[in-house]
C-alpha cells in the first residue's frame, strides 16, 4: 500500500475515533438527569375503616414507605424514579418506585400492581397488573386540585382522590368483591417532581 494511502487511512481512522468519542461525550452530557420527588397517597380513616370492614386491605410494597396515624389514616410515599411530566401542561408521566398489593382476606384473592406511575395524560395514578403489560387507571385526583411550578419543581395536590372506573372494575373482578366503586373517595394525593 502506498505511503499516502496509509496516511489517509490512519488519519481517517483517528478522525473517526475522535468523532465517536466526541459524540458519545455529547450524548452523555445531553442525557437528562432522572427526576426526583415523591407521590404521597393519604388513605383517610373513613375509607380505611370501610375497606377493613369489607375484608379489603391495601399494602404499599418496597420501595414505597408506609406510615399510619389514627387521626389521618394510612399514608404511602412512592419515590419518583423516571419519566418526564408537565403538570401545568397536562402531559407526560412519571414512574414511581414500589408496588401496590390489594388483598381480600375473606376470599384469599390478591391483586398486585407494578410499574406505578402518575399519568398527566390521563390525570390518574396507574399501575400494571402483575403478569399484564397494559396499565390500568387506579386513582383520580379530583375535588380541590392545585398545580404549581417553581423552576424545575412541580407539585400537584388534591383533597379528593377517587377510585377510577377501570381500577374499580379490575380490583372487584380480581378480588371477587363488590366493594370498589367508581368515584369512591379514598383520601388525598400530593405529587412533587423535580426535573
Amino acid at each position: 500500500m502506498p505511503r499516502n494511502r496509509v496516511r489517509v487511512a490512519a488519519t481517517a481512522a483517528a478522525t473517526a475515533v475522535l468523532a465517536v468519542t466526541g459524540l458519545s461525550g455529547a450524548a452523555v452530557a445531553a442525557t437528562p438527569a432522572a427526576p426526583t420527588g415523591s407521590l404521597v397517597i393519604q388513605e383517610d380513616s373513613t375509607f380505611l375503616q370501610q375497606s377493613s370492614a369489607a375484608g379489603i386491605i391495601a399494602i404499599a410494597l418496597p420501595s414505597a414507605t408506609s406510615s399510619y396515624s389514627s387521626s389521618t389514616g394510612l399514608s404511602a410515599s412512592f419515590p419518583v424514579t423516571a419519566g418526564s411530566v408537565s403538570l401545568v401542561g397536562y402531559y407526560g408521566n412519571v414512574q414511581v418506585g414500589g408496588s401496590l398489593l390489594l388483598v381480600n382476606i375473606r376470599t384469599g384473592k390478591t391483586a398486585i400492581f407494578t410499574n406505578l406511575a402518575f399519568s398527566a395524560d390521563n390525570w390518574a395514578v396507574t399501575g400494571v397488573p402483575l403478569g399484564a403489560t397494559a396499565p390500568v387507571s387506579l386513582l383520580d385526583p379530583v375535588g380541590n386540585t392545585a398545580v404549581a411550578k417553581n423552576g424545575a419543581s412541580q407539585t400537584l395536590t388534591s383533597d379528593d382522590l377517587e377510585i377510577d372506573p377501570a381500577g374499580a372494575q379490575y380490583a372487584d373482578s380480581q378480588l371477587n368483591t363488590t366493594f370498589f366503586t367508581a368515584g369512591q373517595h379514598t383520601g388525598t394525593l400530593a405529587l412533587t417532581v423535580t426535573n
